[in-house]
Protein backbone atom coordinates (compact mmCIF):
# COMPACT_ATOMS: atom_id res chain seq x y z
CA UNK A 1 0.00 0.00 0.00
CA UNK A 2 2.83 2.37 0.92
CA UNK A 3 4.59 1.53 -2.37
CA UNK A 4 1.50 2.48 -4.43
CA UNK A 5 1.18 5.77 -2.52
CA UNK A 6 4.81 6.65 -3.23
CA UNK A 7 4.38 5.75 -6.92
CA UNK A 8 1.29 7.95 -7.20
CA UNK A 9 3.12 10.83 -5.49
CA UNK A 10 6.06 10.51 -7.87
CA UNK A 11 3.71 10.49 -10.88
CA UNK A 12 1.97 13.65 -9.61
CA UNK A 13 5.34 15.30 -9.08
CA UNK A 14 6.39 14.57 -12.71
CA UNK A 15 3.10 16.01 -14.03
CA UNK A 16 3.48 19.12 -11.90
CA UNK A 17 7.05 19.75 -13.08
CA UNK A 18 6.06 19.17 -16.72
CA UNK A 19 3.44 21.93 -16.38
CA UNK A 20 5.87 24.28 -14.64
CA UNK A 21 8.45 24.11 -17.44
CA UNK A 22 6.15 24.11 -20.51
CA UNK A 23 7.33 26.10 -23.52
CA UNK A 24 5.08 28.82 -25.03
CA UNK A 25 3.99 26.45 -27.83
CA UNK A 26 2.62 24.05 -25.20
CA UNK A 27 0.88 26.79 -23.25
CA UNK A 28 -0.98 27.95 -26.33
CA UNK A 29 -2.76 24.62 -26.78
CA UNK A 30 -6.55 24.89 -27.23
CA UNK A 31 -7.21 23.15 -23.92
CA UNK A 32 -5.65 26.02 -21.97
CA UNK A 33 -6.94 29.03 -23.89
CA UNK A 34 -9.91 31.14 -22.91
CA UNK A 35 -13.10 31.49 -24.92
CA UNK A 36 -12.90 33.59 -28.12
CA UNK A 37 -13.51 37.31 -27.78
CA UNK A 38 -16.69 37.20 -29.85
CA UNK A 39 -18.30 34.95 -27.21
CA UNK A 40 -17.43 37.10 -24.21
CA UNK A 41 -20.50 39.29 -24.44
CA UNK A 42 -22.95 36.39 -24.41
CA UNK A 43 -25.45 36.56 -21.52
CA UNK A 44 -24.53 34.40 -18.56
CA UNK A 45 -20.91 34.00 -19.65
CA UNK A 46 -18.79 32.55 -16.86
CA UNK A 47 -15.49 33.79 -18.28
CA UNK A 48 -13.24 35.28 -15.59
CA UNK A 49 -10.06 37.27 -16.20
CA UNK A 50 -8.18 36.34 -13.04
CA UNK A 51 -4.56 35.32 -12.83
CA UNK A 52 -4.88 32.04 -10.87
CA UNK A 53 -2.71 29.36 -12.54
CA UNK A 54 -4.10 25.92 -13.30
CA UNK A 55 -4.24 24.05 -10.01
CA UNK A 56 -1.41 21.54 -9.56
CA UNK A 57 -1.98 18.07 -8.05
CA UNK A 58 -1.89 17.85 -4.26
CA UNK A 59 1.65 16.81 -3.37
CA UNK A 60 3.76 16.30 -0.29
CA UNK A 61 5.23 19.82 0.39
CA UNK A 62 8.62 18.25 1.09
CA UNK A 63 8.69 16.77 -2.45
CA UNK A 64 7.78 19.99 -4.32
CA UNK A 65 10.83 21.98 -5.54
CA UNK A 66 10.83 25.74 -5.75
CA UNK A 67 8.70 26.81 -8.74
CA UNK A 68 10.75 28.84 -11.24
CA UNK A 69 9.53 32.39 -11.59
CA UNK A 70 8.64 33.29 -15.18
CA UNK A 71 9.89 36.80 -15.95
CA UNK A 72 6.95 39.08 -16.56
CA UNK A 73 8.96 41.83 -18.20
CA UNK A 74 12.35 42.52 -19.74
CA UNK A 75 11.91 46.23 -18.96
CA UNK A 76 14.44 47.79 -16.61
CA UNK A 77 15.04 51.52 -16.09
CA UNK A 78 18.74 50.78 -15.51
CA UNK A 79 19.08 49.99 -19.25
CA UNK A 80 17.51 53.25 -20.42
CA UNK A 81 19.31 55.56 -22.84
CA UNK A 82 18.51 58.40 -25.23
CA UNK A 83 16.67 55.96 -27.51
CA UNK A 84 15.16 53.68 -24.86
CA UNK A 85 12.85 54.64 -21.99
CA UNK A 86 11.18 52.34 -19.47
CA UNK A 87 8.08 53.30 -17.49
CA UNK A 88 6.74 51.43 -14.45
CA UNK A 89 3.34 49.79 -14.59
CA UNK A 90 0.34 52.04 -13.96
CA UNK A 91 -1.76 51.20 -10.89
CA UNK A 92 -5.36 50.06 -11.41
CA UNK A 93 -7.59 52.90 -12.46
CA UNK A 94 -10.85 53.39 -10.51
CA UNK A 95 -13.96 52.92 -12.61
CA UNK A 96 -17.64 52.25 -12.00
CA UNK A 97 -18.55 48.57 -11.84
CA UNK A 98 -16.35 45.49 -11.75
CA UNK A 99 -17.17 43.66 -15.00
CA UNK A 100 -15.43 44.01 -18.34
CA UNK A 101 -18.61 45.51 -19.79
CA UNK A 102 -19.01 48.00 -16.93
CA UNK A 103 -19.38 51.69 -17.93
CA UNK A 104 -16.14 53.63 -18.38
CA UNK A 105 -15.26 57.28 -18.39
CA UNK A 106 -16.00 58.89 -21.80
CA UNK A 107 -12.33 59.65 -22.46
CA UNK A 108 -9.45 57.40 -21.45
CA UNK A 109 -6.71 60.04 -21.94
CA UNK A 110 -6.64 63.50 -20.41
CA UNK A 111 -4.88 65.55 -23.11
CA UNK A 112 -5.83 66.26 -26.68
CA UNK A 113 -2.76 64.45 -28.03
CA UNK A 114 -3.39 61.43 -25.79
CA UNK A 115 -6.98 61.27 -27.05
CA UNK A 116 -5.71 61.57 -30.64
CA UNK A 117 -3.68 58.39 -30.00
CA UNK A 118 -6.79 56.66 -28.60
CA UNK A 119 -8.81 57.81 -31.62
CA UNK A 120 -6.23 56.27 -33.98
CA UNK A 121 -6.51 53.00 -32.05
CA UNK A 122 -10.31 52.89 -31.95
CA UNK A 123 -10.90 53.98 -35.55
CA UNK A 124 -8.43 51.39 -36.84
CA UNK A 125 -9.81 48.51 -34.74
CA UNK A 126 -11.95 45.78 -36.32
CA UNK A 127 -13.82 44.61 -33.19
CA UNK A 128 -15.25 47.06 -30.60
CA UNK A 129 -15.66 44.22 -28.09
CA UNK A 130 -11.93 43.56 -28.04
CA UNK A 131 -11.36 47.28 -27.48
CA UNK A 132 -13.74 47.21 -24.54
CA UNK A 133 -11.92 44.23 -23.03
CA UNK A 134 -8.53 45.86 -23.63
CA UNK A 135 -9.67 49.09 -21.98
CA UNK A 136 -10.85 47.10 -18.99
CA UNK A 137 -7.45 45.35 -18.84
CA UNK A 138 -5.70 48.73 -18.85
CA UNK A 139 -7.93 50.16 -16.13
CA UNK A 140 -7.37 47.12 -13.93
CA UNK A 141 -3.57 47.42 -14.17
CA UNK A 142 -2.94 44.28 -16.25
CA UNK A 143 -0.19 45.99 -18.30
CA UNK A 144 3.30 45.58 -16.86
CA UNK A 145 6.23 48.02 -17.25
CA UNK A 146 6.36 49.61 -20.74
CA UNK A 147 9.53 50.03 -22.82
CA UNK A 148 9.53 52.63 -25.61
CA UNK A 149 12.15 52.69 -28.39
CA UNK A 150 12.02 54.28 -31.87
CA UNK A 151 9.06 52.74 -33.68
CA UNK A 152 8.20 50.26 -30.91
CA UNK A 153 6.21 50.01 -27.66
CA UNK A 154 6.82 46.76 -25.74
CA UNK A 155 5.23 45.33 -22.57
CA UNK A 156 3.92 42.16 -20.96
CA UNK A 157 0.13 42.00 -20.42
CA UNK A 158 -1.51 39.66 -17.94
CA UNK A 159 -4.32 37.57 -19.42
CA UNK A 160 -6.30 34.62 -18.18
CA UNK A 161 -3.34 32.31 -17.69
CA UNK A 162 -0.42 32.53 -15.29
CA UNK A 163 2.21 33.52 -17.84
CA UNK A 164 1.69 37.02 -19.32
CA UNK A 165 1.64 37.72 -23.05
CA UNK A 166 4.39 39.61 -24.84
CA UNK A 167 2.82 42.55 -26.71
CA UNK A 168 4.39 45.10 -29.00
CA UNK A 169 2.92 47.97 -31.04
CA UNK A 170 4.91 49.36 -33.94
CA UNK A 171 4.68 52.87 -35.41
CA UNK A 172 6.58 54.11 -38.45
CA UNK A 173 9.48 56.44 -37.62
CA UNK A 174 9.85 59.75 -39.43
CA UNK A 175 12.29 60.24 -42.27
CA UNK A 176 15.21 62.68 -41.97
CA UNK A 177 13.42 65.16 -44.23
CA UNK A 178 10.40 65.15 -41.88
CA UNK A 179 12.65 65.81 -38.88
CA UNK A 180 14.28 68.71 -40.71
CA UNK A 181 10.85 70.28 -41.26
CA UNK A 182 9.96 69.67 -37.62
CA UNK A 183 13.20 71.26 -36.36
CA UNK A 184 12.68 74.29 -38.64
CA UNK A 185 9.13 74.73 -37.34
CA UNK A 186 10.24 74.35 -33.72
CA UNK A 187 13.13 76.78 -34.11
CA UNK A 188 10.68 79.38 -35.44
CA UNK A 189 8.44 78.97 -32.35
CA UNK A 190 10.43 79.31 -29.09
CA UNK A 191 7.16 79.25 -27.16
CA UNK A 192 6.39 75.76 -28.49
CA UNK A 193 9.75 74.48 -27.22
CA UNK A 194 9.02 75.95 -23.80
CA UNK A 195 5.62 74.21 -23.85
CA UNK A 196 7.27 70.89 -24.74
CA UNK A 197 9.68 71.26 -21.82
CA UNK A 198 6.60 71.79 -19.62
CA UNK A 199 5.23 68.47 -20.97
CA UNK A 200 2.67 70.12 -23.24
CA UNK A 201 2.23 69.40 -26.96
CA UNK A 202 1.23 72.60 -28.83
CA UNK A 203 -1.23 72.00 -31.64
CA UNK A 204 0.74 74.34 -33.89
CA UNK A 205 3.79 72.09 -33.55
CA UNK A 206 1.79 68.90 -34.12
CA UNK A 207 0.21 70.45 -37.24
CA UNK A 208 3.41 71.80 -38.83
CA UNK A 209 3.19 69.42 -41.80
CA UNK A 210 4.95 66.51 -40.09
CA UNK A 211 2.76 63.47 -39.16
CA UNK A 212 3.61 63.25 -35.45
CA UNK A 213 0.32 61.77 -34.26
CA UNK A 214 -0.80 58.44 -35.76
CA UNK A 215 -3.89 58.02 -37.85
CA UNK A 216 -6.29 55.07 -38.21
CA UNK A 217 -4.32 52.01 -39.30
CA UNK A 218 -0.90 53.45 -38.39
CA UNK A 219 -0.60 51.36 -35.21
CA UNK A 220 0.65 47.82 -35.95
CA UNK A 221 0.08 45.54 -32.90
CA UNK A 222 1.58 42.08 -32.37
CA UNK A 223 0.86 39.73 -29.45
CA UNK A 224 2.01 36.26 -28.45
CA UNK A 225 -1.58 35.19 -27.66
CA UNK A 226 -3.48 32.99 -30.16
CA UNK A 227 -6.13 35.65 -30.85
CA UNK A 228 -5.93 36.95 -34.44
CA UNK A 229 -8.00 40.07 -33.77
CA UNK A 230 -6.72 43.47 -34.87
CA UNK A 231 -5.97 44.42 -32.22
CA UNK A 232 -6.42 41.69 -29.61
CA UNK A 233 -7.48 42.75 -26.12
CA UNK A 234 -3.88 42.60 -24.84
CA UNK A 235 -2.56 44.90 -27.59
CA UNK A 236 -5.53 47.23 -27.04
CA UNK A 237 -4.68 47.40 -23.33
CA UNK A 238 -1.08 48.37 -24.15
CA UNK A 239 -2.29 51.06 -26.57
CA UNK A 240 -4.59 52.55 -23.94
CA UNK A 241 -1.78 52.65 -21.36
CA UNK A 242 0.52 54.24 -23.95
CA UNK A 243 -2.00 57.08 -24.23
CA UNK A 244 -1.46 57.70 -20.50
CA UNK A 245 2.31 57.86 -21.12
CA UNK A 246 1.73 60.47 -23.82
CA UNK A 247 -0.45 62.44 -21.38
CA UNK A 248 2.45 62.65 -18.93
CA UNK A 249 5.24 63.31 -21.43
CA UNK A 250 4.79 64.18 -25.15
CA UNK A 251 8.49 63.42 -25.72
CA UNK A 252 7.41 59.76 -25.63
CA UNK A 253 5.62 60.38 -28.95
CA UNK A 254 8.76 61.99 -30.42
CA UNK A 255 10.82 59.00 -29.27
CA UNK A 256 8.33 56.65 -30.93
CA UNK A 257 8.76 58.64 -34.14
CA UNK A 258 12.55 58.17 -33.97
CA UNK A 259 14.22 60.92 -31.92
CA UNK A 260 15.07 60.96 -28.20
CA UNK A 261 14.53 64.00 -26.01
CA UNK A 262 18.18 64.94 -25.45
CA UNK A 263 19.34 64.51 -29.10
CA UNK A 264 16.29 66.47 -30.23
CA UNK A 265 16.98 69.37 -27.84
CA UNK A 266 20.68 69.28 -28.80
CA UNK A 267 19.74 69.55 -32.47
CA UNK A 268 17.46 72.50 -31.71
CA UNK A 269 20.24 74.15 -29.70
CA UNK A 270 22.69 73.76 -32.59
CA UNK A 271 20.14 75.13 -35.04
CA UNK A 272 19.45 78.16 -32.85
CA UNK A 273 23.21 78.72 -32.40
CA UNK A 274 23.73 78.60 -36.16
CA UNK A 275 20.94 81.15 -36.67
CA UNK A 276 22.45 83.41 -34.03
CA UNK A 277 25.87 83.08 -35.68
CA UNK A 278 24.46 84.06 -39.08
CA UNK A 279 22.71 87.05 -37.51
CA UNK A 280 25.95 88.09 -35.80
CA UNK A 281 27.87 87.91 -39.08
CA UNK A 282 25.48 90.47 -40.55
CA UNK A 283 26.38 92.96 -37.81
CA UNK A 284 29.58 94.85 -37.16
CA UNK A 285 32.18 92.58 -35.53
CA UNK A 286 32.94 93.39 -31.91
CA UNK A 287 36.49 94.62 -31.30
CA UNK A 288 38.81 91.97 -29.89
CA UNK A 289 40.91 92.77 -26.79
CA UNK A 290 44.49 93.71 -27.63
CA UNK A 291 47.25 96.28 -27.50
CA UNK A 292 47.89 98.93 -30.14
CA UNK A 293 51.22 98.52 -31.92
CA UNK A 294 52.07 102.27 -31.45
CA UNK A 295 51.70 101.89 -27.68
CA UNK A 296 54.03 98.88 -27.69
CA UNK A 297 56.70 100.63 -29.77
CA UNK A 298 56.51 103.79 -27.66
CA UNK A 299 56.85 101.81 -24.45
CA UNK A 300 59.94 99.95 -25.70
CA UNK A 301 61.93 103.15 -25.46
CA UNK A 302 61.05 103.37 -21.78
CA UNK A 303 61.74 99.63 -21.19
CA UNK A 304 58.14 99.20 -20.15
CA UNK A 305 55.85 96.80 -21.93
CA UNK A 306 52.12 96.78 -21.28
CA UNK A 307 50.65 93.52 -20.01
CA UNK A 308 49.33 91.09 -22.55
CA UNK A 309 45.53 90.65 -22.64
CA UNK A 310 43.99 87.59 -21.04
CA UNK A 311 43.36 84.65 -23.38
CA UNK A 312 39.93 84.36 -24.83
CA UNK A 313 37.55 81.95 -23.06
CA UNK A 314 37.13 78.48 -24.49
CA UNK A 315 33.94 78.36 -26.62
CA UNK A 316 31.20 76.06 -25.28
CA UNK A 317 31.27 73.96 -28.44
CA UNK A 318 33.05 73.92 -31.80
CA UNK A 319 31.31 76.02 -34.39
CA UNK A 320 30.21 74.89 -37.82
CA UNK A 321 32.90 75.08 -40.53
CA UNK A 322 32.36 77.29 -43.57
CA UNK A 323 30.59 75.90 -46.62
CA UNK A 324 33.04 74.58 -49.22
CA UNK A 325 31.98 75.17 -52.84
CA UNK A 326 32.10 72.31 -55.30
CA UNK A 327 34.48 72.66 -58.24
CA UNK A 328 34.93 70.37 -61.27
CA UNK A 329 37.80 68.02 -60.53
CA UNK A 330 38.14 69.37 -57.00
CA UNK A 331 37.70 67.59 -53.68
CA UNK A 332 34.29 66.49 -52.46
CA UNK A 333 32.85 69.45 -50.47
CA UNK A 334 30.92 67.09 -48.20
CA UNK A 335 34.10 65.17 -47.37
CA UNK A 336 35.89 68.48 -46.65
CA UNK A 337 33.06 69.52 -44.37
CA UNK A 338 33.22 66.19 -42.52
CA UNK A 339 37.00 66.41 -42.05
CA UNK A 340 36.82 70.05 -40.94
CA UNK A 341 34.04 69.29 -38.45
CA UNK A 342 36.00 66.34 -37.07
CA UNK A 343 39.18 68.42 -36.76
CA UNK A 344 37.28 71.20 -34.98
CA UNK A 345 35.75 68.74 -32.52
CA UNK A 346 39.15 67.16 -31.77
CA UNK A 347 40.80 70.59 -31.36
CA UNK A 348 38.04 71.72 -28.99
CA UNK A 349 38.43 68.56 -26.91
CA UNK A 350 42.23 69.03 -26.80
CA UNK A 351 41.84 72.68 -25.78
CA UNK A 352 39.30 72.00 -23.04
CA UNK A 353 40.55 68.64 -21.67
CA UNK A 354 44.21 68.52 -22.65
CA UNK A 355 43.92 65.25 -24.58
CA UNK A 356 42.92 64.12 -28.06
CA UNK A 357 39.98 61.68 -27.75
CA UNK A 358 41.05 59.73 -30.86
CA UNK A 359 44.82 60.16 -30.63
CA UNK A 360 45.38 56.56 -29.48
CA UNK A 361 43.39 54.92 -32.28
CA UNK A 362 45.07 52.75 -34.89
CA UNK A 363 44.83 53.59 -38.61
CA UNK A 364 42.06 50.98 -39.03
CA UNK A 365 40.11 52.16 -35.99
CA UNK A 366 40.30 55.79 -37.10
CA UNK A 367 39.14 54.84 -40.62
CA UNK A 368 36.14 53.01 -39.15
CA UNK A 369 35.39 56.02 -36.92
CA UNK A 370 35.45 58.43 -39.87
CA UNK A 371 33.22 56.17 -41.96
CA UNK A 372 30.78 55.72 -39.06
CA UNK A 373 30.52 59.51 -38.67
CA UNK A 374 29.12 59.73 -42.20
CA UNK A 375 25.37 60.40 -41.77
CA UNK A 376 22.85 57.97 -43.17
CA UNK A 377 22.60 54.21 -43.14
CA UNK A 378 22.79 53.15 -46.79
CA UNK A 379 25.68 53.04 -49.25
CA UNK A 380 25.08 55.99 -51.57
CA UNK A 381 27.35 56.99 -54.45
CA UNK A 382 29.39 59.37 -52.28
CA UNK A 383 29.45 56.90 -49.38
CA UNK A 384 30.78 54.14 -51.63
CA UNK A 385 33.58 56.43 -52.77
CA UNK A 386 34.49 57.25 -49.16
CA UNK A 387 34.37 53.58 -48.13
CA UNK A 388 36.48 52.53 -51.10
CA UNK A 389 39.11 55.20 -50.31
CA UNK A 390 39.29 54.30 -46.61
CA UNK A 391 39.33 50.57 -47.31
CA UNK A 392 42.19 50.96 -49.81
CA UNK A 393 44.19 53.08 -47.33
CA UNK A 394 43.85 50.43 -44.61
CA UNK A 395 44.27 47.33 -46.78
CA UNK A 396 40.73 46.11 -46.13
CA UNK A 397 37.73 45.42 -48.35
CA UNK A 398 34.67 47.64 -48.58
CA UNK A 399 32.53 44.85 -47.09
CA UNK A 400 34.85 44.54 -44.07
CA UNK A 401 34.66 48.30 -43.56
CA UNK A 402 30.84 48.32 -43.79
CA UNK A 403 30.59 45.55 -41.17
CA UNK A 404 33.08 47.38 -38.91
CA UNK A 405 31.05 50.60 -39.25
CA UNK A 406 27.94 48.73 -38.08
CA UNK A 407 29.89 47.46 -35.05
CA UNK A 408 31.23 50.97 -34.29
CA UNK A 409 27.75 52.48 -34.44
CA UNK A 410 26.58 49.71 -32.12
CA UNK A 411 29.19 50.23 -29.41
CA UNK A 412 32.11 52.44 -30.47
CA UNK A 413 35.62 51.07 -30.11
CA UNK A 414 34.30 48.38 -27.72
CA UNK A 415 31.80 47.26 -30.35
CA UNK A 416 34.59 47.01 -32.94
CA UNK A 417 36.64 44.89 -30.53
CA UNK A 418 33.67 42.55 -30.00
CA UNK A 419 33.41 42.10 -33.78
CA UNK A 420 37.09 41.32 -34.34
CA UNK A 421 38.51 39.82 -31.12
CA UNK A 422 37.03 36.57 -29.72
CA UNK A 423 38.17 35.92 -26.14
CA UNK A 424 37.56 33.48 -23.30
CA UNK A 425 35.56 35.18 -20.51
CA UNK A 426 36.03 33.97 -16.93
CA UNK A 427 33.37 31.82 -15.29
CA UNK A 428 30.40 33.62 -13.78
CA UNK A 429 28.65 36.22 -15.89
CA UNK A 430 29.01 34.27 -19.14
CA UNK A 431 27.80 31.03 -17.53
CA UNK A 432 24.70 32.70 -16.06
CA UNK A 433 23.55 33.96 -19.47
CA UNK A 434 22.21 30.62 -20.76
CA UNK A 435 19.78 30.04 -17.82
CA UNK A 436 18.52 33.63 -18.26
CA UNK A 437 17.85 32.97 -21.96
CA UNK A 438 16.05 29.70 -21.14
CA UNK A 439 13.91 31.52 -18.54
CA UNK A 440 12.83 33.98 -21.27
CA UNK A 441 11.44 31.09 -23.41
CA UNK A 442 14.50 31.01 -25.69
CA UNK A 443 16.25 27.74 -26.69
CA UNK A 444 19.65 26.63 -25.46
CA UNK A 445 22.30 28.81 -27.16
CA UNK A 446 25.60 27.15 -28.19
CA UNK A 447 28.71 28.61 -26.46
CA UNK A 448 32.03 29.31 -28.21
CA UNK A 449 34.61 31.56 -26.58
CA UNK A 450 32.59 34.73 -25.75
CA UNK A 451 29.81 33.86 -28.26
CA UNK A 452 26.36 32.34 -27.61
CA UNK A 453 24.65 31.22 -30.84
CA UNK A 454 21.00 30.32 -31.40
CA UNK A 455 20.64 26.62 -32.35
CA UNK A 456 19.03 27.62 -35.65
CA UNK A 457 21.87 30.03 -36.33
CA UNK A 458 20.05 33.31 -37.00
CA UNK A 459 20.85 35.13 -33.71
CA UNK A 460 24.07 35.39 -31.73
CA UNK A 461 25.12 37.15 -28.53
CA UNK A 462 28.71 38.26 -27.87
CA UNK A 463 30.02 39.29 -24.46
CA UNK A 464 32.35 42.28 -24.62
CA UNK A 465 35.20 43.00 -22.26
CA UNK A 466 33.14 45.97 -21.03
CA UNK A 467 30.56 43.53 -19.58
CA UNK A 468 27.86 44.31 -22.19
CA UNK A 469 26.11 41.81 -24.45
CA UNK A 470 26.11 42.63 -28.19
CA UNK A 471 23.49 41.08 -30.50
CA UNK A 472 24.33 39.81 -34.01
CA UNK A 473 22.10 38.45 -36.77
CA UNK A 474 22.72 36.18 -39.77
CA UNK A 475 20.68 34.27 -42.28
CA UNK A 476 20.00 30.68 -41.05
CA UNK A 477 22.80 28.37 -42.11
CA UNK A 478 25.06 31.28 -43.11
CA UNK A 479 27.89 32.42 -40.79
CA UNK A 480 27.61 36.03 -41.99
CA UNK A 481 27.14 37.85 -38.68
CA UNK A 482 26.19 41.55 -38.55
CA UNK A 483 25.79 43.71 -35.42
CA UNK A 484 22.17 44.52 -34.54
CA UNK A 485 20.38 46.34 -31.73
CA UNK A 486 21.75 48.08 -28.64
CA UNK A 487 24.31 46.57 -26.20
CA UNK A 488 22.87 45.64 -22.82
CA UNK A 489 24.04 44.27 -19.47
CA UNK A 490 21.22 41.70 -19.71
CA UNK A 491 21.52 39.08 -22.50
CA UNK A 492 17.72 39.01 -22.87
CA UNK A 493 17.61 42.80 -23.02
CA UNK A 494 20.19 42.82 -25.83
CA UNK A 495 17.70 40.82 -27.93
CA UNK A 496 14.89 43.35 -27.37
CA UNK A 497 13.57 44.59 -30.70
CA UNK A 498 14.97 41.65 -32.72
CA UNK A 499 11.61 39.81 -32.57
CA UNK A 500 9.42 37.96 -30.12
CA UNK A 501 10.96 34.98 -28.26
CA UNK A 502 8.86 32.63 -30.36
CA UNK A 503 10.32 34.12 -33.54
CA UNK A 504 13.97 33.60 -32.56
Amino acid sequence: MRGRTSEAGARDLREFLAGAFQLPADLNSPAEETAPDNDLSAPGSSHSEDFTPTAAPTLDPDLIPATPQTPTSMASPSRDSDLRRTFPAFPPRPSEGDGDDAPHTPQFAETWWGNAWVTALEEGALDPKRLLRGRSYAEKGHVDAITVTPGLVLAYVKGSRARPYRVQVRLRTLADADWERFLDAAADRPGDIAALLDKEMPKSLAECGVPLLPGPGDLAPQCSCPDSGHPCKHAAALCYQTARLLDADPFVLLLLRGRGERPLLDALSRRNAARAARAAQEQEPAPLPGVRATDVLAAQGERRLPPLPLPLPIPPHPEQPPVYPAAPGGPDPFALDQLATDAAARAHALLSTGRDPVGDLTLWQDAVRLAAARPGSGLTVTTRALYASLAKATGRSTGELARAVAAWRQGGIEGLAVLEEPWDPPAGRFDRARPLLLAADLPAFRPWHNHLTHPHGQVQLRLGRDGLWYAYESEPGDEDWWPRGTPDLDPVGALTGLGAPGDL
